[in-house]
Order: structure tokens, then sequence, then C-alpha cells
């Protein structure tokens, strides 16, 4: 056999400059060594296997035991439990909300960002762990007896009565068939019982992921309007919550994960937060989940470039390697730079997202903004990116043995996941009419790189022009110019100059295609991808 690239496994998921400069610049520096260790472990064999099996052998739902008892449990493979059990103890469900330190949300993100390279469907019950904490403060009785269970880092799955296990999983339950992203009219009753904050549910939800969590934050309608409710799938006294599981979802991608429809049939819920302020309180879970989404796209973005650069090192064509044809490494440096300013912003989000927690004003503005602006932009350049991977290994790549079909299937998931590139566009458009700091906290941070770079000048003086004028037509524009200049300011303070000239030369300065191997000739190739591959390229 001849020709033919190595096993890239065993390799360190951890080994990107942009990853760990951005780890130490957003106050998680103390995080390094921890997020190393799981890089190396995130690209063994043994994990990379997990990952594999989990999503060819997919979970299989169960609604009746041998004896005609409804059971509504959803099997899965051992690997999926492997990536499981790992991800929980590392940290990256909900153990932030417990750690006290400065840059504990970052430290998470950056591992989100190494073990990501493995499989993504177990990020789903992860992230919205995660997120459901910030939403279930606004109940402070129910956050007394659950935070400390979703900010465990023990993984056990079966379902059982929540206060008896070590550690739980959270999911979400927003949307229905009538309504989709417009949870407003959603028809999911919820009336009120004789014990105060109690309520039984009675209705539908068309999209819940991860059916075997232990508790869910769902939406429903009550006496007072839309409100949120916390639904356990096991009651405290160890009976069945009706929780009716009709059938998985046949999904393109996330394979590994199970997606379902749920049916409310007189289900114990309690109230989080007043009624008639559901959207209100489970958008705290949403911005964490969003959040989440960019993280994972920027994963997806540096596994496959990863990939790519090891085919390309090993693979000829034309009498050189792949790694050596001019055209080839202007590919793989788009790339490069494309994944670089994804993995900057990623980590920015999430060092804003740290510090709003911990009061900082200006950062919560700075979040409130941003975040749907990556996740905007971020989610909707993945599926590019992980295409022009792909056919970077040729027939290879379209193989499934290769994984990266498995990885080009999941990336449009993630801007279609927790609003559309339709429903982030427009938040960004509230947030700029009702919410005027937000604003001023994007321009603050666009002002630390300005005089460094004409181009991005430029482009902030365009965008302070389209953002007074901001109409629904045009929010894709704008919010696509708000994300080009956020991360060309972020890379002219923060990546070497031979990254951020070829970024702002070719996403600001309009020397560029409309695909990704365009870079013009000023740009320094050779630089651009010692950084992104170091040694190999």
């Amino acid at each position: 056999m001849t020709n033919q690239p190595p096993p890239l496994s065993p390799y360190d998921a951890s080994a990107d400059p942009a990853l760990l400069e951005g780890l130490r610049r957003e106050g998680a520096g103390w995080a390094e060594e921890d997020v190393r260790r799981l890089g190396v472990l995130a690209g063994s064999p043994e994990v990379q296997e997990w990952a594999e099996q989990a999503n060819r052998h997919e979970p299989e739902l169960r609604t009746h035991d041998r004896y005609g008892h409804r059971i509504d449990e959803v099997d899965f493979h051992p690997s999926w439990h492997h990536l499981m059990r790992t991800a929980v103890a590392e940290g990256l469900a909900g153990a932030p909300w417990a750690d006290g330190r400065p840059g504990a949300h970052v430290a998470r993100t950056a591992g989100g960002l190494v073990w990501g390279h493995t499989d993504a469907g177990h990020g789903c019950p992860t992230s919205m762990t995660y997120a459901a904490v910030p939403a279930l403060r606004a109940q402070p009785d129910l956050a007394a007896v659950y935070e400390p269970l979703l900010t465990s880092r023990v993984y056990e799955p079966g379902l059982r009565t929540p206060t008896e296990k070590p550690g739980l999983l959270a999911g979400m339950g927003m949307t229905e068939k009538q309504g989709g992203s417009d949870v407003r009219t959603n028809t999911t009753t919820a009336t009120p019982t004789a014990e105060p904050g109690v309520y039984t549910l009675r209705g539908h939800k068309w999209f819940t992921s991860a059916p075997m969590c232990d508790v869910f934050l769902v939406l429903a309608q009550a006496p007072g309007g839309l409100s949120c409710f916390l639904v356990p799938r096991v009651l405290p006294d160890g009976s069945r919550n009706p929780f009716r599981i009709q059938r998985l979802k046949d999904k393109l991608g996330n394979r590994s994960n199970a997606s379902c429809e749920p049916e409310f049939d007189g289900t114990v819920a309690w109230l989080v937060g007043p009624e008639g302020r559901g959207v209100k309180t489970i958008i705290e879970m949403v911005n964490c989940t969003r959040l989440d989404c960019v993280m994972m796209s920027a994963a997806l973005m540096r596994k496959t470039l990863v990939e790519a650069g090891h085919h390309a090192r090993h693979r000829r064509a034309f009498g050189a390697l792949l790694a050596d044809q001019p055209l080839m490494r202007n590919v793989l440096a788009d790339l490069a730079l494309e994944s670089e300013a994804a993995t900057t912003l990623t980590l920015r989000l999430a060092g804003a997202a740290d510090r709003a927690v911990r009061g900082d004003a200006a950062e919560a503005a700075f979040r409130r903004i941003a975040t749907a602006v990556g996740k905007y932009w971020v989610t909707k350049r993945g599926p590019a990116f992980t295409a022009e991977a792909l056919e970077c290994l040729g027939g290879n790549g379209y193989v499934e043995e290769s994984g990266m079909p498995r990885h080009y299937r999941e990336a449009p998931l993630l801007s279609i996941w927790e609003g559309s590139g339709n429903v982030n566009a427009l938040d960004v458009l509230r947030a700029l009419d009702r919410e005027p700091g937000t604003a001023e906290a994007l321009f603050a941070e666009l002002e630390l790189a300005r005089g460094a770079d004409a181009r991005l000048d430029a482009a902030v003086t365009r965008l302070k022009n389209q953002s007074a004028e901001a109409s629904p037509p045009a929010a894709r524009r704008l919010v696509e110019l708000m994300a080009l200049t956020l991360q060309a300011s972020l890379l002219v303070r923060h990546a070497p100059p031979s990254v951020a000239d070829a970024f702002c030369a070719s996403r600001l300065g309009g020397d560029w295609g409309h695909s990704f191997g365009t870079l013009p000739d000023t740009v320094d190739l050779t630089a651009v991808l010692e950084r992104a591959l170091p040694g190999a390229l």
C-alpha cells in the first residue's frame, strides 16, 4: 500500500495556538494543564473509536417493557456513556457554576473546543445541563434542590428519583409543531394544582433533544401566560412522570444523540419564575446554548482542518505532496484563517459570559449582542468550511470511514439549533432597538483596534452607518459585517500580523473570491500554515 496517509490518531486536539492563547487571555490560564490533558485524550485512538461507535450504533427507543408497562426509555451504545462520563467529569456540563474561580466558564468552553474533536451529539445534554442552571435560579427554592446535582461531575445514566442520584442532566422543551421558533404560539397548557407552584401539563413538543435527561425546562401556557416549568422524568415518590415519547427524530446528523417528540398528559411540573415570564426565564438558558453552538462549530472547523492538513501532508499528487501544491496551500491557509477567527471569537464570548456572571455590566451588554452575532455567523460558516475540508481529502473524504461525512452532516445543525439564521439576525436588531447599551458595548470593543488596520477602520465606519439604518430585510447583511469586523478586531489585536493582515485583506478588503482558497498573492501562506499546523506545511 502506497500513497495513503497513516491514521491521524493519536494526536493532540489542544495543539492550537489560537486556543491556548485565548484561554490565557480570557482569564483561565490556570486550566491549561487540564485542557492539554483533555486534548490528548480526545485525540487518542480509543476515544476516537468511542465517537465512531456512538454514531454507528444509534439510540433506540423502548416505549414499553415486556409486560406492556409504559417506560419511554432510550438505550445507548456503551461508547455514548463513555463519552458522557468523561465530559461530565471534566466539567463540561454544569460544573462551572459551582466553581468560584474567575475564568471557570472560559475553561469549560476551551475544554469543549478540544473535546469537540470527538462526537458532537453528546454535547447536547452537557450543553443543556450547563445552560439550565442560570434559568433555574429564577426559582431559588428549586435551585437549592437541583443546582448541586446539575453542577456535579458525576454521570449516572438511568431514570430514578432525581434527589437520589449523585448527578443530574437537564434538557429543554420549547418548540411545538405549529410554531417552531415562535414559541408564543405554544398550545401546551399548564393547569395549577392545589399545591402552590405545582401544575399539570397537557400538550406536545415537536423537537426535544436528549429525552434521557433527568429534568427538563419546558414552556407552557399557564393562566397568566407563557411560563417556564421544571419537569422531572421521575417524581419525588419514585413514580414515572407522564413523558410519552412518540418517536425519535431521524436526523441528518447528530445521530448519536436522541431527539424526540414527547407528549404530556397530566405531567407534573414546577413553575420556574413568575407566570407569563417564560421566555424571559428560559432565555438565560438559550444564551448559554447559543454560545455552545458557536463553540461546537469552531471545534468542527478545527477538527476538519487538522484532518485536511494531515491528509495533505502525506498524500502525493502530480509529483509532489499536496501540502506543497500552491493552490492547496491557499485553500488550507484560508481554512486556517476562518478557524482561528472562529476560535478567537468563541473564547472572547466565553470571557464575556464569565465576567457577566460576576457582575460586569459592560461585558453583559457585549455578551448580549455579540453572542447572537457569533451564533449567526460562525455557525453559518461551518457547513461551507467542513465541505471544503472534506474536499481536501478527495474521494477518501467522501467515504464514511474517514469520519468527514459525519462532521459535514453535523455542521448545519448548529445554525438551526437555538434559533436559525433569521431568528438570530432579528435578535441583533431587537438588541439594537431595545437595549442601546449593547451597540455601545460592541463599538467600544471595536474601538480597541482603531488605527491598527485601515481596512478594519473603514469597515467599522460602514458598520456604524448601517447600524443607524438597520431594518429587517437587511438584518443578515448587517450581522455579517458585525461578525467580520469583530473577528478582524480580535485578530488585529491578538493574532500574529500575518494572520490579521490576511484576514483583513480577504474578509474586509475585498481581495477575496467566493470560495475558500482565493486568498490574495500578498498573503504569507507559510506563516499562516505554520501557526495553524506547526511543523507540517
